[in-house]
């Protein structure tokens, strides 16, 4: 009886610590976007980067990082502002988004048919996903001024091709590539905020917080 009673206090035990190490992994599990610049021609004319104080307002009120991506030239040109979504290998995907400041034709960000976009490479092969046009846009969320959107990646009208649900994540990028002779705006650039994986997310050059939470971190900004 006593034997009994030990294996069963230990498969508790197991099941208690399994149970455990899966909440840990769901809670720290975080992603981060990584700025680059796609410039191969040496065009000068791309700047992809975390800037404090043109972001959202965070938890301790006094950093508000936003993700500046912008292409000062013509559409056409071989360039592109580019940030690299880091932690992301092996996951399955939900849901993809940003808010993005005001996206109002005569003035703010550029929000596109083709940019900004997410590039999504994954088991069943490589995705567009967005542009930003194509998404399911809320105005003045979270707050007046911007504009939260959201990309299904099994919607066919917002992914090209649409992923299946059961393929993982080998990459994903954020691909600003659309230059100042793209309208509506003619604008050529984007401000990005809150940077939305599955639900997770991006508010600061150093990671992710946890989802729901909009705050970011004291970190300074790598150029």
């Amino acid at each position: 009886m006593n034997k009994l009673k030990i294996t069963f206090a230990s498969a508790a035990l197991g099941l208690s610590t399994l149970v455990l190490a899966t909440t840990v992994w769901a809670v720290t599990m975080s992603f981060s976007a990584v700025p680059s610049e796609y410039d191969p021609g040496h065009l000068n004319i791309i700047t992809s980067k975390w800037i404090k104080h043109l972001g959202l307002a965070d938890a301790k009120g006094n950093q508000n990082w936003g993700l500046l991506m912008s292409k000062n030239g013509l559409t056409a040109s071989d360039a592109a502002a580019v940030a690299e979504v880091k932690g992301v290998k092996g996951i399955k995907l939900t849901e993809l988004g940003f808010d993005i400041r005001h996206t109002d034709p005569n003035f703010g960000s550029h929000c596109g048919a083709g940019a900004p976009r997410f590039n999504v490479d994954a088991s069943d092969g490589f995705h567009f996903m967005g542009g930003c046009s194509n998404a399911t846009r809320t105005a003045d969320t979270p707050q007046v001024g911007w504009t939260r959107v959201r990309i299904d990646p099994t919607n066919p009208a917002q992914a090209f091709p649409p992923m299946a649900p059961t393929a993982t994540v080998k990459s994903i990028s954020i691909i600003f590539d659309e230059g100042n002779d793209t309208g509506p705006e003619n604008f050529g650039l984007a401000v990005l905020d809150n940077i939305d994986v599955n639900g997770t997310l991006i508010t600061q050059p150093g990671g992710s917080k946890e989802k729901g939470d909009q705050g970011n971190d004291d970190k300074e900004s790598s150029d």
